[in-house]
C-alpha cells in the first residue's frame, strides 16, 4: 500500500549500505519458513503431538504474515521506515526465543505467530528503503541484489535446516533464527537512516484502506486474478507443511537429503520464471496463463493418481510438485499484473491484497490439511482440490466482452515487487520477471496486441 516515493533531497545512505541491509532484512521470512520445515516431523516425537497439530504452526505462522502485510506499508508511510520496521523485528525476535523455548505445542504456536506478524516487514521494508532513496539504474542494482538473495535462500535454507537438525537438534534451528533476528535488529537499528520524508499520518487511517479493499474485492477482475494466484501459489504454500512429513516419514529421506529434494521444486520454477522473463519480450503476459494453469493442472492430477501406483517415492511426489511450481512461473506474470493494472488510484493497496490472498491460499490450505491424520493423504486431496479451484475461477469469472474499454495504466514496478510471491517461498526469478513486464509495458512493440497490462487479453476503462 506504499505510496510512490517523493525524492527530493539526495539519499541518506549509499547504494551499499541500502543494498547490505535490505538484503539482510529481507531474507527473513523465507529463512523462517524454509529453515523450520525439515524439523516438523521431528517436532511430533518432541512434544508428542500430532502430525495435524504441527501443521497448525504453518498456519498461524501464515496468519500473522498476511494480516501483517495488510498493515505493515501503511504504517511505514504513515510513521516512517525505521519505528514501524524495529517494532516488527522486536516480535520476530520475541516470536523465536518463545519457539526455542516452548516446552509445548500451544506456546510453539504462539512462537509461530509472532515469528509471521514480524517477518512480514522484512520484504516489504527492505524494498521502500530502496524506493525512497533511488530511481532508475541504481534502485535496479539494489533490487537485482536482493532479488538474488529471494533466489538463494529458500533454495539453501531447507538444506542447512536439515543439516542443523542432524546434528544439534531442532531447538538449534529457533537459536539461528534468535541470533539472525537481533542481527537484523541491531544493525537496523544502529545503521539505518529514515528513509520516508514525506511520511503521511492519514495514510494509516482506516476508513479510505477499508473502502479500497471493498473495491477490490467486488471487482470481479480483481478477483479473477486474485483467486487464481491464491489458489496456484497457496497450493505450493501449502506443500511446504505437508512435503516434510510425505518425504521424511514416508519416502524415507533424511532431513539433510529432503533438504537436497527441494532444489527440484526451486530449480522448476527458476527454469519457468527464466522461460517466461525470455517469452515476455514478445508474447502478451495474458497469453502465457493458460500454460501456466495447463502445468498446475498436470500437477493435480500426479498427486490425484500417485496413490495408484502404490507407496510415495521421490519422482511420484516431487514430480508434480516441480510441474506445479513450473507452471505457477508462466501464470504469475500476467495474473499479477493483470489484478494490479485496473486500479492506478489504489495500487498499493491491490498489491497488498494480492499479496494477502496467496498467502491466506496457504493458510486455508495448511488448515485444511490439520483435517487429515496422514499427510500423504492430504496432499494427494488437497493439491488436486486447489488445481480446480485455480482452473473454475479463470473459467468462470471471465469479463463479459461487454466490459471491454481503453487500455489501462501500467502497474508499477514496486507494486508488481509486492505482490509477486510475498513469502519468497520459491524465490527466484521474480525479478527478472518483474523487469520484464515493466520494460514492455514501456515500450510496446508494434502490432502486438493486446496490452500485457490488460485484463481477460481486453482492454479496460478509464477513470473517470
Amino acid at each position: 500500500m506504499s505510496r510512490p516515493p517523493v525524492q527530493t533531497d539526495a539519499p541518506v545512505m549509499t547504494e551499499t549500505r541500502t543494498a547490505v541491509i535490505g538484503t539482510l532484512i529481507v531474507t527473513l521470512g523465507p529463512l523462517s519458513l524454509a529453515l523450520y520445515t525439515p524439523a516438523l516431523p521431528m517436532l511430533v516425537e518432541a512434544f508428542q503431538t500430532t502430525p495435524a497439530a504441527l501443521k497448525l504452526t504453518l498456519s498461524v505462522y501464515f496468519f500473522g504474515f498476511a494480516f501483517s502485510q495488510l498493515a505493515c506499508g501503511p504504517l511505514s508511510d504513515a510513521y516512517g521506515r525505521r519505528p514501524v520496521a524495529l517494532g516488527f523485528f522486536v516480535t520476530y525476535v520475541l516470536g523465536s526465543v518463545v519457539a526455542a523455548l516452548s516446552g509445548s505445542i500451544e506456546w510453539l504456536l504462539v512462537g509461530r505467530a509472532l515469528q509471521g506478524i514480524g517477518a512480514a516487514a522484512g520484504i516489504a521494508i527492505s524494498r521502500a528503503i530502496v524506493r525512497d532513496q533511488f530511481t532508475g539504474q541504481r534502485s535496479a542494482r539494489i533490487l537485482n541484489l536482493i532479488g538474488l538473495m529471494l533466489a538463494i535462500v529458500p533454495a539453501v535454507a531447507p538444506t542447512l535446516g536439515g543439516v542443523i537438525l542432524g546434528t544439534v537438534g531442532w531447538h538449534a534451528i529457533f537459536v539461528v533464527m534468535t541470533l539472525y533476528g537481533l542481527a537484523v535488529l541491531t544493525v537496523f537499528a544502529m545503521g539505518t537512516a529514515e528513509t520516508n520524508r514525506t511520511r503521511d499520518r492519514s495514510a494509516a487511517r482506516p476508513g479510505p484502506v477499508i473502502r479500497n479493499y471493498r473495491t477490490l474485492l467486488t471487482d470481479r477482475r480483481f478477483m479473477r486474478a486474485g483467486l487464481v494466484l491464491g489458489t496456484t501459489l497457496g497450493g505450493l504454500y501449502t506443500m511446504a507443511a505437508l512435503l516434510p512429513f510425505v518425504m521424511i516419514e514416508r519416502v524415507g529421506l533424511s532431513p539433510t537429503v529432503f533438504g537436497f529434494a527441494m532444489l527440484l521444486q526451486t530449480g522448476s520454477y527458476t527454469l519457468g520464471a527464466t522461460l517466461a522473463g525470455r517469452l515476455l519480450r514478445r508474447v502478451d503476459a495474458m497469453r502465457l496463463i493458460p500454460y501456466g494453469l495447463a502445468c498446475v493442472a498436470v500437477g493435480g492430477l500426479g498427486f490425484a493418481l500417485a496413490p495408484l501406483t502404490g507407496e510415495p517415492t521421490v519422482a511420484s511426489v516431487m514430480g508434480p510438485t516441480a510441474v506445479w511450481a513450473f507452471g505457477i512461473a508462466l501464470v504469475m506474470p500476467g495474473a499479477t499484473s493483470d489484478a494490479l493494472a485496473g486500479f492506478p488510484r489504489m495500487a498499493g493497496a491491490a498489491s497488498a491484497l494480492i499479496g494477502f490472498m496467496q498467502i491466506g491460499g496457504g493458510l486455508a490450505g495448511t488448515a485444511v490439511a490439520a483435517l487429515f491424520a496422514d499427510p500423504y493423504t492430504a496432499t494427494t486431496a488437497i493439491m488436486p482440490g486447489f488445481a480446480a479451484l485455480s482452473l473454475l475461477s479463470y473459467a468462470l469469472l471471465r469479463v463479459p466482452a461487454s466490459r471491454r474499454g481503453h487500455p489501462a495504466k501500467p502497474a508499477r514496478p514496486e507494486d508488481l515487487e509486492v505482490a509477486v510471491d510475498p513469502v519468497a517461498l520459491v524465490g527466484a526469478g521474480g525479478e527478472e520477471i518483474e523487469e520484464a513486464l515493466h520494460q514492455r509495458a514501456k515500450r510496446p512493440r508494434a502490432g502486438l496486441k493486446p496490452s500485457p497490462l490488460t485484463r481477460d487479453g481486453q482492454s479496460i476503462p478509464k477513470s473517470k
